[in-house]
């Protein structure tokens, strides 16, 4: 099932960032600044709800099974497989909102991404990374949530999706929350942010 992406008067843009960058946080709190009028589309995941996550807020939350057939039948923008778990953005609420003029978030790992800048090549995109990967390896650390196995598989998954960074047209580095914030906010407003060009 093909989809006609062009001349929607909607916005879409493309958030990526490895695991432990803070995309999340710096994405949920830009999201709340005055002037910005976006919404966060809501991803299917094949993997069980965490402490505090709801169905149809954080998450659709459904069966691998179910995942897999509505892949089948062509209902995901974009999917992947991350971590053993299934994730995918469903079509039929992104194209409605952009077809109310709507702007529209996807927060999606690197495979997701170069899978909507192949299908929606009007798509903004934005990468947020860290100084360096010894300062993510010290936060996904810090979280103490996760094995010793999960973290060395989350920083080598980082440094696959580091080698993607040029194919972004904004790049946030987080090295100060509140800066990187300002910087998204101003993005999804749709001006450049102000201050020093992380860009060039």
């Amino acid at each position: 099932m093909t989809h006609d992406w062009t001349d929607l008067p909607g916005r879409l843009v493309v958030v990526s960032g490895p695991s432990g960058s803070g995309k999340s946080t710096i994405l949920r709190r830009a999201l709340e600044y005055p002037g910005v009028s976006a919404r966060l589309s809501i991803s299917a995941t094949s993997r069980a709800p965490r402490p505090g996550e709801e169905q149809g807020r954080h998450y659709h939350f459904v069966s691998r099974e179910e995942f897999e057939a509505a892949r089948d039948r062509g209902e995901f923008l974009e999917w992947a497989e991350v971590h053993g778990n299934l994730y995918g953005t469903p079509i039929g609420p992104v194209m409605r909102a952009l077809e109310r003029g709507e702007c529209v978030v996807l927060e999606i790992d690197v495979q997701g991404a170069l899978q909507i800048i192949h299908a929606v090549p009007s798509a903004d995109t934005i990468f947020i990374t860290v100084p360096s990967l010894e300062v993510l390896e010290a936060r996904l650390r810090g979280r103490g949530t996760e094995s010793e196995a999960v973290v060395r598989r989350r920083l080598e998954n980082a440094r696959r999706e580091l080698e993607s960074i040029g194919l972004y047209a904004h790049v946030i580095v987080n090295d100060d929350l509140d800066r990187a914030v300002a910087e998204m906010a101003a993005l999804l407003a749709g001006a450049e942010p102000r201050g020093d060009d992380r860009d060039a």
